[in-house]
């Protein structure tokens, strides 16, 4: 469809530039839609005419110079044009709903659009949109309120920073519906949706351990710099959303190709169909956020608070499962608190400052212990039967020795790579390998650890170790209890008597009102 819209347009742009005028689309009107191809037969001798006869010298200054900007962004920050998140086209039925007459919005999009920096006018096409949302989506945004309580916060605070319309804030909801760890099909991950080369721009790491793409505060930071400069380039806010959506070369083409034109209506279909939706889903997602109260769209359980939160920097690596035992906060909420943290462990390495996000309360219980806890964490690790995974940057260079009974195929997938690629990377023709060979990785997954060599244990299965004999204290678990503070609480107990003698092996069971056996270990 959008071919034909082009072929339509140039026509009448060709028949402009042989009239000796420029045009220019100043208001929402919609170029002719031919039904089919053969309408357009009787009009190609003459387009072929106006071609012969004029060659095509015609450029936008406008539109050069947003190409010029764009490139000297692109030479001096690197950044590359890979921001992408596919918005799946909606089938928008006419939909009506009675306690929003088309009077009634119309009032409503004016007064947005006198209160924010974008174009909200009232056009079916988004009546019809925001109408369809609320009718079919309306349980959802009941969910993205819940969300927002956590987020929202986090995110005026750094656009407040970076000087970008506080209103941007629901662009989170349209890329990611507020998931820190929502994955699109094209790999764009988190709640500003960023791809992996874009990420890596913008300073955002991503390891075998952490994707910081799912870091909230450091994501929205990038987002806030990506959408700064695409404004510094267009000079307008629905075009720094489209360029978001769909690269600053798609809206410079799509520019072009409609005259010149900077009105995003004017340009909406010359851009590719999935932006074509996008910023209209940004309007509606703003319109039906900014008048939930009115349309009974509430939030229906209580979530964290963003400032009822704290950051501490970890000084050693530390697993979720250690943090909940130390100072008692779920998991869950752990996860919730800290998703760039792919397998619920924070690393600790040289030159990076890795955060640990956890409520206030639990923040003054870890820096109160906090050497004793590291010491906690250092004993469990020597204990432990399985290694943690080695810590690797995604796409950094490893080099692996090749061992007996190794093969192209088993080594690929203890990397997570083709075995093209390795072909590739080391100038290989067969899949041949010898011995002690050494070869270039680019690992693209995790290993296990070779820094330490651990004992194979033959027990298959825990058994239960007999109670001790004598005199034993019961202790209630009390809520915000974790096993490392019970332990403190009685002298020589460590966390793993007390799981021994209660058959504890899951930190889940430790819960308020739960009784434990605690023995002296005089």
């Amino acid at each position: 469809m959008r071919t034909i819209f082009t072929y339509a347009f140039l026509l009448g742009t060709l028949l402009s530039v042989a009239q000796g005028t420029e045009t220019v689309l100043d208001t929402i009107a919609p170029t002719t839609d031919y039904q089919d191809y053969s309408q357009l037969q009787s009009t190609d001798s003459l387009l072929l005419a106006i071609v012969d006869a004029k060659p095509f010298t015609k450029e936008h200054v406008e539109a050069t110079l947003i190409d010029s900007l764009w490139l000297k962004e692109m030479y001096y920050s690197k950044l590359y044009d890979t921001v992408q998140f596919i918005l799946k086209p909606n089938e928008i039925r006419v939909t009506e709903l009675r306690d929003l007459p088309t009077s009634l919005l119309k009032e409503r999009l004016a007064h947005l659009d006198s209160q924010t920096p974008f174009n909200v006018a009232y056009n079916p096409s988004l009546e019809n949109i925001i109408k369809s949302y609320l009718k079919r989506r309306k349980s959802s945004y009941s969910t993205l309120l819940e969300r927002a309580r956590y987020y929202f916060p986090m995110f005026e605070e750094k656009l407040d920073q970076y000087d970008i319309p506080l209103e941007m804030k629901y662009l989170a909801i349209v890329e990611s519906a507020l998931r820190p760890r929502a994955k699109s099909h094209m790999s764009a991950t988190g709640l500003w949706q960023f791809m992996y080369a874009t990420g890596k721009q913008f300073d955002l790491q991503v390891s075998s351990y952490v994707d910081e793409r799912s870091d909230p505060l450091k994501a929205t930071e990038a987002a806030c710099k990506y959408l700064g400069s695409l404004y510094r380039i267009f000079g307008d806010w629905d075009l720094a959303l489209a360029a978001y959506n769909s690269g600053p070369g798609n809206v410079s083409k799509a520019i072009r190709r409609a005259g010149g034109s900077r009105n995003y209506w004017n340009i909406r279909h010359f851009l590719p169909r999935e932006t074509a939706g996008y910023v209209p889903a940004f309007y509606a997602t703003l319109y039906i956020m900014e008048y939930a109260d009115e349309h009974g769209i509430v939030a229906k359980k209580d979530t964290p608070v963003y400032f009822e939160m704290d950051t501490i920097h970890v000084k050693h690596q530390i697993t979720f499962e250690q943090i909940y035992e130390t100072v008692g906060v779920d998991i869950e909420t752990l996860q919730f608190l800290n998703p760039q943290y792919k397998l619920d462990i924070i690393p600790f390495v040289k030159g990076r400052n890795y955060t640990l996000t956890l409520p206030k309360k639990a923040i003054g219980k870890f820096v109160s212990n906090e050497a004793e806890i590291y010491a906690y964490v250092k004993v469990e690790e020597d204990k432990r039967e399985k290694p943690l995974p080695k810590y690797f940057e995604m796409n950094s260079k490893t080099r692996y020795r090749v061992k007996s009974g190794d093969y192209l195929g088993k080594i690929a997938d203890k990397f997570g790579v083709s075995i093209s690629k390795i072909k590739r990377w080391n100038g290989m023709r067969s899949n041949r390998l010898k011995v002690g060979q050494r070869l270039t990785i680019y690992p693209r997954k995790l290993t296990g650890s070779t820094a330490r060599k651990t004992k194979k244990k033959t027990t298959a299965k825990r058994v239960q170790k007999p109670l001790p004999t004598g005199p034993h204290q019961v202790y209630k678990v009390q809520t915000g209890d974790s096993l490392w503070l019970i332990a403190q609480k009685y002298e020589g107990v460590s966390t793993q008597n007390i799981k021994e003698w209660n058959n504890i092996w899951s930190v889940k069971s430790l819960k308020p009102g739960l009784e434990l056996k605690i023995y002296s270990n005089k």
